[in-house]
């Protein structure tokens, strides 16, 4: 069952979808800001959703748009955000899911401002944050951020690329971080 909390923060995955497509989603959620929350702000794949190009277009469309990936992003340069110890040179994207220590993150300054900073933004807007990857279980801004907004009491919400929103749900046991099946 999905909530209609006006102070729920969403989140979207670009995946190859289009820019209209895209905005469509928004659209129906009344979405009014993007916080991007990918460390890397491009897309090989789908270069509408790079950077530069995504903050124009959607501002041309009324959308707010705010680049968080430095403190919100899934691959953290600290590298005691790290289960090793130290920032991998090389590893595909999928593979951060299970190298960074999420705890670690949660409890650092910086990842603890810029959730303050997200939830104040839900004063003025409806907040979606983005990330690249369609499914929510496999990415970042469910497994970290959206666990984060859960342990403040904050509901979280996931546009899917068909359309559908699932209420984000998480284990009690925090420091598993294993989403709970919608």
């Amino acid at each position: 069952m999905q909530s209609q909390t006006p102070n729920s923060i969403w989140t979207i995955g670009h995946s190859t979808l289009t820019l209209q497509d895209f905005v469509h989603l928004l659209d129906k959620r009344n979405i009014t800001m993007i916080v991007d929350v990918r460390t890397a702000p491009y897309s090989r794949f789908a270069s509408q959703f790079n950077t530069l190009d995504l903050e124009a277009a959607l501002h041309r469309r009324n959308l707010d748009y705010r680049f968080e990936g430095q403190r919100l992003g899934g691959r953290p340069n600290d590298p005691s955000c790290y289960r090793s110890g130290s920032v991998p040179e090389h590893a595909e994207r999928e593979e951060f899911l299970q190298l960074v220590d999420y705890e670690a993150v949660k409890r650092m300054d910086w990842f603890q401002q810029a959730l303050d900073e997200v939830v104040e933004l839900r004063a003025s807007h409806r907040v979606a944050l983005m990330c690249s990857e369609e499914n929510p279980m496999d990415c970042h801004r469910h497994r970290l951020i959206g666990a984060a907004l859960n342990e403040r009491g904050i509901e979280v919400q996931h546009i899917r690329k068909d359309g559908t929103v699932k209420l984000a749900s998480f284990l009690t046991e925090p420091s598993l971080l294993q989403p709970a099946l919608f």
